[in-house]
């Protein structure tokens, strides 16, 4: 019966997800045409204040947990577990103030507007996953980029997305880079729970009423200790918070 009446709703969440990817493709390639980064920044954090607000219409409660002072000027290297879609526009918006830049797959770079765009020319990186050459080349690019802007970068050390939940192995490679070539870094451990949840029945219809959080762990000095000792934690306290 729930995924009966899920149907309606699903339809309005996508169909509005859709539209807002439609609409927001132009007015992204304006400001940046016209205005720039800054521009095509503020573009880009509207667009994923829709997206975020629009899971209303699944009846999703929302929330992000955050009882620590993430550091300001500095980079910052923001590494997630990895459930859905649905976790990059929340990160985008909640800490729109810290520039976040993706680590994402190329296959994202061409063909879903609005998205395709913001990762082509917003400062993310594309990498190509049969190719680690290729990779670690993209990453040390993007460690360089928020060492010299004081922005951030996001990984999920997943790898790829977990469909139930239940944490995939860490790959320290990529956290590995960015700490190398971004050294004054800080590393900002965010825990996401159920956002795995939408996809319950597959792409269609999405589940109701999910309670999608987000945790933010302390931040942490990337070149306070070995990066063994520093992955370990990263990778322990956004695990510890994981409910399953």
């Amino acid at each position: 019966m729930k995924k009966f009446l899920a149907y309606i709703p699903s339809a309005i969440y996508q169909l509005s997800f859709a539209v807002l990817l439609l609409i927001f493709h132009p007015i992204q390639w304006l400001c940046l045409k016209i205005g720039g980064y800054k521009a095509h920044k503020k573009s880009v954090d509207a667009l994923n204040f829709f997206i975020v607000y629009s899971l209303y219409f699944l009846g999703t409660k929302i929330s992000f947990k955050n009882n620590h002072r993430i550091p300001e000027n500095v980079p910052l290297i923001i590494v997630s577990n990895h459930q859905s879609m649905n976790d990059i526009p929340a990160i985008i918006w909640f800490l729109r103030k810290y520039h976040p830049k993706f680590v994402a797959k190329k296959e994202l770079g061409k063909g879903i507007p609005s998205i395709s765009f913001n990762l082509k020319h917003g400062g993310s990186v594309l990498i190509d996953r049969k190719d680690a050459k290729q990779a670690i080349t993209e990453i040390a690019k993007l460690g360089k980029y928020i060492e010299a802007n004081n922005r951030s970068a996001v990984i999920f050390p997943e790898g790829t997305r977990s469909r139930n939940g239940v944490p995939k192995r860490f790959s320290p490679n990529g956290l590995k880079m960015l700490v190398k070539y971004a050294p004054s870094a800080y590393v900002l451990p965010i825990t996401v729970n159920n956002s795995w949840k939408f996809l319950k029945y597959g792409g269609f219809p999405n589940e109701l009423g999910v309670n999608l959080t987000f945790d933010v762990h302390e931040p942490i000095k990337a070149d306070s200790m070995k990066f063994d000792e520093l992955f370990e934690s990263v990778e322990a306290s956004i695990k510890s918070k994981v409910v399953v």
